[in-house]
């Protein structure tokens, strides 16, 4: 069992008192079932329809440590998190998410009720936010840290992708999306849920939660639009990407894929305008649209695009395109 931040409590039964068919029959009754699975787990790979003739396909890792803190993050959370990361990855393309491959690995002493909790927050994130996705294999494993890959497939439904590199000058930018949220909420978890040690803390985090519910909810599980990356698409959005790693550092990306730059109303980017650019982990969806285009619903203009190639700009003057990089951003721990 676990408390309500995720820490594990004492309980009867691990993964190590289970075989991996045991396991595997404790959570594929709580994994949602995919719309376009033709055939779904329980033989050597899934059959899935992909009706446009085309498939999107993403894969990201949440690993103990530089990605969460078991102190922090319910099982639910982790979840729900995994989830939520990959189809606003494929949302980014203008697809809908058709489908996920789960692999976990962890350590044999984890309660089974810990991998019953991440299966519960994968079926609830795919329900609340892509209707008809589900869970339609993986894998498991032991490791010394908890460790989350997830492989998801999206849907173009017969309209082209959408990608970085499509972006022109004259373009107007928007987000669908939050900004700056997920930051605020690592923020105070690593100043207010920690003990005089500077270690993680469950009980402090409980009381973080009951303060702050929704800047802790935007960084432990985060709720991207994935609705508005096929409305982005269907309304002629010219470049789109998901905002996972800071904005300023993402837009980088669109505007040398693109060759471009990216000019940004500094009124447009909330009170705390830096946390806003070099907070990572909103996944909101960037996109520039043609000029004259009515945003679609849950858009909100942020700028426009420029010809200063791969510079990200405020008001016309240069920003260092900062944001979030995993082999330098991890101080090492893992409690």
């Amino acid at each position: 069992m676990t408390n309500a931040a995720g820490a594990m409590l004492p309980t009867s039964e691990t993964l190590a008192d289970l075989r991996e068919g045991e396991v595997l029959a404790r959570i594929f009754p709580r994994l949602p079932g995919s719309a376009a699975q033709l055939l779904g787990p329980g033989d050597d790979a899934a059959v899935m329809r992909a009706p446009d003739g085309r498939y999107v396909v993403t894969t990201d890792m949440m690993i103990q440590g530089p990605d969460f803190r078991l102190a922090w993050s319910s099982p639910h959370d982790l979840g729900w998190k995994a989830a939520a990361t990959n189809l606003s990855d494929v949302a980014a393309m203008g697809a809908r998410p058709t489908a996920l491959v789960v692999a976990i690995a962890a350590p044999p002493a984890t309660p089974i009720s810990v991998i019953e909790g991440i299966a519960d927050g994968l079926r609830d994130c795919c329900e609340a936010l892509a209707p008809g996705c589900g869970v339609v294999g993986g894998d498991l494993s032991a490791s010394d840290a908890l460790t989350l890959a997830v492989t998801a497939f999206g849907d173009l439904e017969g309209r082209d992708p959408v990608l970085r590199s499509g972006a022109r000058p004259g373009d107007v930018v928007a987000l669908a999306g939050r900004l700056g949220e997920a930051a605020r909420g690592l923020d105070l978890l690593f100043r207010l849920a920690v003990d005089e040690d500077g270690v993680p803390d469950a009980a402090l985090a409980d009381i973080l939660r009951a303060q702050h519910p929704e800047a802790v909810a935007a960084q432990l599980a985060p709720v991207p639009p994935i609705d508005r990356g096929p409305a982005a698409s269907a309304a002629g959005a010219t470049a789109m990407l998901d905002v996972s790693d800071g904005l300023a550092l993402d837009a980088g990306r669109l505007a040398r894929a693109s060759g471009v730059g990216i000019d940004f109303a500094r009124s447009a980017l909330g009170e705390n305008v830096e946390r806003s650019l070099g907070g990572g982990e909103d996944h909101g969806l960037l996109v520039t649209f043609p000029p004259g285009t009515v945003l679609p619903d849950g858009f909100r203009a942020l700028g426009v695009v420029t010809d200063a190639a791969g510079g990200v700009l405020v008001d016309g003057r240069p920003h260092d395109q900062v944001g979030w990089d995993p082999y330098r951003g991890w101080d090492g721990a893992v409690a």
